[in-house]
């Protein structure tokens, strides 16, 4: 279940970041509702185009994240007191941990540079506008649900133009951060489960005794 779900998503995911680089020029924007847009950016940074510390560092940190994630899961995948709603927060947080390292890893090497108004090629003989970990992260998805002015008597926000939701995401940060939602809001008791070393050690010498 758990491979589907990771598998399924980052197909999803890597499918529409490809449909959008090679179809979008950088900044074009499809507007499907006023709520829900598609505008093509791109950022070196986490989840939700933030920026934090060292690219390269930030890359290995998810390699190494989404390998410990699968070892995880496949050390809890048959245990009765892990419900199956744990393991697919974890599944969702591993499928958006790989989506982005997939973008950091190879979109540097896999696509060009375009020109302004002109939209990227998938393998271009030229070779791609990067190196090895050095690709940006493709993100599309943007829900502005509100708007409004601000009063001009509020301190500091006064005058100021606000849009909720601001921020622009890609699926693997949507599955990343449900995942993340959910397992703190109704498996906080089965992290803490499954992170039990006295059940680990007595599994241990359970199999060691078969």
């Amino acid at each position: 279940m758990a491979a589907i779900i990771i598998a399924a998503i980052v197909v999803l995911d890597q499918a529409l970041k490809i449909w959008v680089k090679t179809h979008f020029f950088y900044g074009e924007e499809y507007r499907i509702t006023d709520w829900f847009i598609l505008r093509f950016i791109e950022n070196n940074g986490m989840a939700f185009g933030m920026e934090f510390g060292s690219k390269l560092v930030l890359t290995w940190f998810r390699i190494i994240a989404v390998v410990a994630f699968c070892y995880f899961i496949s050390k809890i995948r048959c245990r009765a007191d892990i419900r199956n709603g744990f393991i697919v927060c974890v599944a969702l947080i591993t499928a958006g941990a790989l989506g982005n390292v997939i973008d950091c890893v190879s979109y540097g090497l896999i696509f060009d540079n375009p020109g302004f108004l002109q939209t990227a090629t998938l393998f271009p003989e030229g070779g791609g506008y990067g190196t090895l970990f050095n690709g940006r992260v493709v993100d599309m998805l943007y829900f502005p649900l509100m708007e409004w002015d601000w009063p001009t008597w509020m301190p500091w926000v006064g005058g100021d133009h606000f849009v909720f939701f601001q921020p622009i995401f890609n699926i693997a940060d949507a599955a990343l951060s449900v995942g993340t939602a959910i397992l703190i809001i109704f498996y906080s008791k089965d992290l803490a489960v499954a992170l039990d070393s006295k059940y680990t050690e007595n599994e241990s010498q359970n199999q060691n005794e078969r």
